[in-house]
C-alpha cells in the first residue's frame, strides 16, 4: 500500500514516515497544502495523512477539492486543534477520520491500518490460490500448511500481484505502490523481488508475461 504524508512539521512528518515505511508500506511526504493536492490528485494513494495546518492551503480546502474532483483516496486528518466544531468540520470537508496532537503512534498505525481495511472491503483479507494461501490483514504467507518467512518489502510487492491475481501487472505499477516516489533507483528492482519470492514459494506461481509484467497464477 502506498501512503501520501502532507504534514508541514518536518521531524514529525519524516519520523511518521519512518515508522510507517517499517510498517511495510511506500510512504511519501510534502509539507504544503498545494503540493499535497497535487500528489494526492496525480498519485495512486491508497490512504492520505493530512494534516489541517498547512501553508499555502489548509487541510480543510485540500480535502474539500480532492472530493470536489471525485477522489475517494481514505484521508486522515491530523491536526493540533481541539474540540467537536473542528473535528465536524473536518469531516464534513469528507475526511474519513480525524486524529488530534499530540496523538499516539500506536493509535496512528490502527487508524491507518482501519482505513485501508475499510478501503479494501471489496477484496478478501485471505486469497487462496491453488496450495498458496496470503492473508493480507495479518501479512502472513502459506504454502500448503507451511508459513512462508517474508519481509515487509517481499509482501508489499506479493500483495500488488495476490490483489490482481490472474491479471497482468507491470514492473511500474508495482514501483509506484511499493517504493516512494522519492526513489530513483534501478527499476529491475522488481525483477530482484520477484526472484526472491519465487525462491521463496516456488517459480510456478509467477508468471512473467514478456514486456507486459508479472502474473500470479493458482497452482
Amino acid at each position: 500500500m502506498r501512503l501520501l504524508i502532507v504534514e508541514d512539521e518536518k521531524r514529525l512528518a519524516l519520523s511518521l514516515a519512518k515508522g510507517l515505511t517499517a510498517e511495510g508500506y511506500a510512504v511519501d511526504v510534502v509539507h504544503d497544502g498545494a503540493e499535497g493536492l497535487h500528489r494526492a490528485s496525480e498519485g495512486a494513494y491508497d490512504l492520505v495523512v493530512l494534516d489541517i495546518m498547512l501553508p499555502g492551503m489548509n487541510g480543510y480546502r485540500v480535502c474539500a477539492a480532492l472530493r470536489t474532483a471525485g477522489h475517494d483516496v481514505p484521508i486522515l486528518m491530523l491536526t493540533a486543534k481541539d474540540g467537536e466544531y473542528d473535528e465536524a468540520e473536518g469531516l464534513d470537508t469528507g475526511a474519513d477520520d480525524y486524529l488530534t496532537k499530540p496523538f499516539s503512534y500506536v493509535v496512528l498505525v490502527a487508524r491507518v491500518k482501519a482505513l485501508l481495511r475499510r478501503g479494501r472491503a471489496a477484496h478478501p483479507p485471505v486469497r487462496v490460490l491453488g496450495e498458496l494461501t496470503v492473508d493480507t490483514a495479518a501479512r502472513r504467507v502459506f504454502r500448503g500448511a507451511d508459513e512462508v518467512a517474508l519481509t515487509a518489502k517481499e509482501f508489499s510487492v506479493l500483495e500488488q500481484l495476490v490483489l490482481r491475481a490472474g491479471q497482468v501487472v507491470s514492473k511500474a505499477e508495482i514501483l509506484e505502490h511499493v517504493w516512494d516516489f522519492a526513489y530513483d533507483g534501478d527499476p529491475n528492482i522488481v525483477e530482484v523481488y520477484v526472484s526472491t519470492l519465487r525462491r521463496k514459494l516456488g517459480a510456478a506461481f509467477i508468471r512473467t508475461v514478456r514486456g507486459a509484467g508479472y502474473r500470479l497464477e493458482a497452482r
